[in-house]
C-alpha cells in the first residue's frame, strides 16, 4: 500500500478467506483500482488512469469499464494458476474500446448471452452498445416521453434478474423535464420493475446501486447513507447499516456486501439527511470501502483514501482472484504488453509442411 491509503487490520485477511479481490473506480481522479492481498499478509493496490472511470462489470477473467466517452474490455492475459514477476495472479489488458460518447454510463452488466446493458444515465434510459451508433435503447421510464441528453430523472443503477437480464432500476426522482430530478433529492427517488414499469419503492432519498439476492433487493439510500434491504413479497424496507459518507457502488459476495464512500462535493450533502446523522455522530465523511455483514449490519472491515482521493464511484467483486493488477490503455506498459494465442497442432503441422 501507499501512504494515501490505509485499512483495517484483518482485511487482507479476510480478503483470503473469501479468495477475494475487488475493483473500484473514481471518476473524479480518473482510476481503476484493484485490492487484494500479497501472499505475505498485506493488502495490495493496484491503480491506472482511466479517463472519468465509472461503471464496472464483472465476467470471471475479464472485466468492463465505462470510461468518458467507451466501454472497455479488460482481459486477464495469465493463465490459471499462474502468477507474474510482481505475485500477481491476474493482469487486466485492455483489449477492446467500444466508443460511445460521453452518455454519463452509471452502471452495467452482461447478460447470460453475452449482451452489455447499462445505465444511460444523460439519455435516461437502459441502452447496449450499437455497432453503427452510439448506442440502442432497450427500456425507459413510462414517465419519460423522449430520449434526449438531458439526464431528466438520473437514472443510475440497474439490477440483474435470476435470468441475467435487468430487472430493477434506480432513478433520483420521477420527472420529465432537464435536471429536474435535482429538487427530488431529499426524498423523490424511486425502484422500478423493468419488466413492468411498475414503481416498487419511492419516497426514497438518492438511490443507487440495487443489487437482486433471492426475493431480498438490495440497495444504496445515498441521501440517508444507509444501505437498505427491500423485500419484494412483503415491500418491507429495513435500513442494513449506517455507512459516513455518499454511497455509489454496491457489491454482494458470500452474505457481505463491499460499499463505496465518497466525501462531499460542494452542496452534494445539502439538505439531505446523511449530513445532519454524520454531525450527530461527531464523524467527518470517507472516502473508502467498507465491508458490511448483511446478517448483523457490523462492518468488519475497510478500506480509506486520504489526500486528494475524495469520491470513489462503482465496486466489484471478484472471486478466486488474490492479487490482481491492470494496465492502463495509452500507457508505455500497454505498449510492451504483447501477448499472443497458441496455434494449434493441425495449423502448426500445416506450416511446418508449407515450409
Amino acid at each position: 500500500m501507499t501512504d494515501d491509503i490505509s485499512a483495517s487490520r484483518g482485511l487482507a485477511g479476510w480478503l483470503r478467506d473469501n479468495r477475494l479481490s475487488f475493483a473500484c473506480t473514481s471518476y473524479q481522479t480518473g482510476l481503476l483500482v484493484l485490492v487484494g492481498s500479497h501472499p505475505e499478509g498485506a493488502v495490495a493496490v493496484s491503480r491506472c488512469a482511466f479517463d472519468r472511470a465509472m461503471g464496472l462489470a464483472w465476467r470471471p477473467g475479464r472485466l468492463y469499464l465505462a470510461g468518458r466517452r467507451e466501454i472497455w474490455r479488460l482481459e486477464n492475459i495469465l493463465p490459471p494458476g499462474e502468477q507474474d514477476d510482481a505475485g500477481h495472479d491476474a493482469v487486466f489488458v485492455p483489449r477492446n474500446a467500444q466508443i460511445t460518447g460521453d452518455l454519463d454510463i452509471h452502471e452495467m452488466g452482461v447478460t447470460r448471452g453475452g449482451q452489455i446493458v447499462f445505465v444511460n444515465t444523460a439519455y435516461s434510459c437502459l441502452a447496449t452498445p450499437s455497432i453503427r451508433h452510439s448506442f440502442r435503447p432497450l427500456w425507459k421510464p413510462d414517465f419519460i416521453s423522449r430520449l434526449t441528453p438531458e439526464d431528466r430523472c438520473h437514472l443510475n443503477g440497474v439490477a440483474f434478474g435470476a435470468d441475467g437480464e435487468p430487472a430493477f432500476v434506480t432513478a433520483a426522482g420521477r420527472s420529465d423535464i432537464v435536471g429536474g430530478w435535482r429538487d427530488q433529492r431529499r426524498d423523490g427517488g424511486l425502484i422500478i420493475d423493468v419488466a413492468t414499469g411498475a414503481t416498487v419503492a419511492d419516497g426514497l432519498s438518492m438511490p443507487h446501486s440495487p443489487r437482486l439476492v433471492g426475493r431480498n433487493l438490495f440497495f444504496l439510500e445515498s441521501g440517508r447513507g444507509q444501505i437498505v434491504r427491500f423485500n419484494l413479497d412483503t415491500s418491507e424496507r429495513r435500513d442494513v447499516a449506517f455507512c459516513p459518507g455518499f454511497l455509489r457502488g454496491l457489491s454482494i459476495h458470500n452474505g457481505h456486501a463491499l460499499v463505496t464512500l465518497s466525501k462531499p462535493r460542494e452542496e452534494t450533502f445539502a439538505g439531505l439527511p446523511i449530513d445532519k446523522q454524520i454531525s450527530i455522530g461527531g464523524g467527518t465523511p470517507w472516502c473508502g470501502v467498507m465491508v458490511v455483514e448483511l446478517a448483523s449490519g457490523n462492518i468488519i472491515e475497510w478500506l480509506r483514501f486520504h489526500g486528494p482521493q475524495s469520491e470513489l464511484f462503482d465496486i466489484v467483486a471478484m472471486p478466486e482472484i488474490l492479487c490482481p493488477s491492470a494496465v492502463a490503455p495509452r500507457s508505455a506498459e500497454a505498449d510492451r504488453m504483447l501477448t499472443f494465442d497458441s496455434l494449434p497442432v493441425l495449423a502448426v503441422r500445416a506450416l511446418g509442411e508449407m515450409a
